[in-house]
């Protein structure tokens, strides 16, 4: 990580945010990585206007992460999928929350949304994933 992280001088950026959430996938139980297959995880600073729309979210900060592709368990046969699995984790508005929250740390909110948005890509629902965090606690 850069030095400007490890003396609190300056936000993180895209690349930073990057390597924290490659480290965060590394260290996800192996089972779990090899169900994630070939999700691609993308760091942008916001989501665009188009997926904005498609959520039917005026503010671009209430989008901390977005799971794009067809889910395992809506696939059909053994092909390939029919676009790539790609998880978003968007920079500002986890930066946002992580600020206003004050209650966590930063690499454990981008954990969190990379496993929920992984969550999706293995077919579940938010309510599903909201039992498993629950059940977890």
């Amino acid at each position: 990580m850069s030095d400007r992280l490890a003396d609190n001088a300056c936000a993180p950026t895209l690349d930073d945010f990057a390597r924290l959430a490659r480290a965060t996938f590394s260290a996800l139980p192996a089972r779990f990585r090899a169900a994630a297959g070939e999700v691609v995880i993308r760091v942008d600073d916001f989501p665009d206007a188009e997926t904005l729309a498609e959520m039917g979210m005026e503010d671009a900060f209430e989008l901390t992460g977005l799971y794009s592709g067809v889910d395992l368990a809506r696939r059909e046969g053994l092909g390939p999928a029919p676009e790539p699995s790609r998880v978003f984790l968007y920079r500002r508005p986890i930066l946002d929350e992580w600020a206003e929250r004050g209650d966590v740390g930063l690499s454990d909110l981008i954990a969190h949304v990379l496993i929920h948005e992984i969550g999706h890509h293995l077919g579940l629902s938010d309510h599903d994933i909201d039992r498993i965090e629950d059940d977890a606690d």
